[in-house]
């Protein structure tokens, strides 16, 4: 693996930059790759802690100093996203949330470059900075499409996306697009949007137990086009390799685990292996 990506919650009582599972990461050969998620547990509609306002006048930067600092204490390069799909409601960071309409992609794109110069005047500067967006907006309205929370070229390094299949055992299939789709449709617009940056699948899965398809097929059709090149800008993808409960019911739980899934580490290997298109290092 040429990164691991992982989360790092602020609604943990530990905000200090993530030095033990950064140096692991480090340790087997790949990138660090976090996403820095200021967020409180609930929903996104309650959670008033960290709204951008906040970001924006600095009340979360003592924190975000100390962890700067630590990035840099790291001393190896690392890859930092904050915002993570931003155009979707589910992230307290979206417009929705932080005034609506014009009001909340100008606060994001404020509080974007807000974060990014805290880190770097606390040394930070072996960070490569991810932007990332949802493959389809939420709400699909004009003001919360991904352009508008563009925070400029000077600010972001890698640009790119989720394209999710089935993301519960419940979805119909109406509910997703498939891969292809996705970046048929977005790759344009983000190469448009940032012509000079590198685009990325940040994240793509797809859960078992949905009746309405299986994760290898879903993974090998996106591996088959992101392999023939389909889309030249993108030069790199995640699978996300996670699990987490949708209510009290184990059956309706999201799984996208490799090691949990069928057939879907073969179909990784089969595409990755011995590949020599496939380069197994990273270019922060």
């Amino acid at each position: 693996m040429a990164w691991v990506y992982f989360s790092h919650n602020w609604f943990r009582r530990d905000r200090a930059f993530p030095t033990a599972t950064a140096s692991w990461i480090r340790d087997e050969g790949a990138l660090p790759f976090v996403r820095l998620m200021l967020r409180g547990r609930g929903p996104a509609s309650g959670d008033g802690k960290f709204r951008l306002q906040r970001i924006i006048d600095g009340e979360f930067d003592a924190d975000l100093t100390a962890w700067g600092e630590g990035a840099a204490a790291f001393a190896s390069p690392i890859v930092v996203e904050w915002g993570t799909e931003m155009n979707g409601d589910w992230f307290g960071w979206n417009g929705r949330w932080n005034g609506g309409a014009d009001v909340g992609p100008r606060r994001f794109r404020q509080a974007y470059r807000h974060i990014v110069r805290v880190l770097e005047d606390a040394g930070a500067a072996n960070i490569t900075w991810a932007w990332h967006v949802n493959g389809d907006s939420s709400p699909a309205a004009a003001w919360n499409q991904p352009e508008r929370y563009y925070p400029g070229d000077q600010w972001v390094d890698w640009v790119g996306l989720s394209a999710y299949g089935a993301l519960t055992p419940q979805n119909e299939r109406s509910d997703w697009v498939s891969f292809r789709r996705n970046l048929d449709q977005m790759v344009p617009r983000l190469a448009a949007l940032a012509p000079d940056k590198p685009i990325m699948v940040f994240e793509f899965a797809m859960t078992r137990g949905n009746p309405h398809g299986r994760p290898a097929a879903f993974a090998d059709k996106a591996l088959d086009d992101l392999l023939a090149n389909r889309w030249p800008e993108v030069r790199g993808f995640s699978w996300w390799n996670e699990t987490w409960a949708n209510d009290d019911d184990p059956t309706h739980d999201t799984d996208m685990r490799l090691q949990t899934l069928a057939g879907v580490r073969r179909v990784f290997q089969e595409h990755l292996v011995d590949n020599p298109d496939v380069l197994d290092r990273p270019f922060p």
